[in-house]
């Protein structure tokens, strides 16, 4: 389970890598259960991008993937088409969310919004990278 001393500090290394690449960013980090248990908002981040990154968190642990790979998968034609409008459109397709594991077990996930879907993938996995 993440406790808050580890989102801590996989707030602290995306927060890190977000500065190294000049974007603000909104992150979001959830528990096994899709729970908040931290989130920041760097300063001159997209006030919008708050409840994206918390959305791809929870994404990210409700589907045990990156919301980068769901969103690959729900194209048109695809196996997971429309599973954006589900959840009462909680679920984000777009690149930022990752789950968090432990010894091969999804135990939270990660949300980052606030550049573009590589910037915020490559800070999500920064973060993913302290635990």
């Amino acid at each position: 389970m993440i406790q808050l001393a580890d989102a801590r500090r996989i707030l602290a290394a995306a927060e890190k890598k977000a500065e190294e690449i000049g974007q603000p960013m909104n992150v979001a980090v959830v528990d096994a259960g899709g729970n908040l248990v931290a989130f920041e908002r760097m300063e001159n981040a997209w006030l919008g991008s708050i409840d994206i990154s918390q959305k791809k968190a929870w994404t990210s642990r409700a589907f045990d993937i990156t919301t980068k790979d769901l969103g690959a998968n729900s194209q048109s034609g695809d196996q997971f088409f429309g599973i954006h409008a589900s959840n009462d459109g909680k679920v984000m397709i777009f690149a930022g969310g990752i789950p968090i594991k432990k010894d091969g077990k999804v135990v939270g996930a990660i949300g980052v919004s606030g550049g573009s879907g590589a910037q915020d993938h490559a800070v999500a996995e920064a973060g993913v990278a302290a635990y």
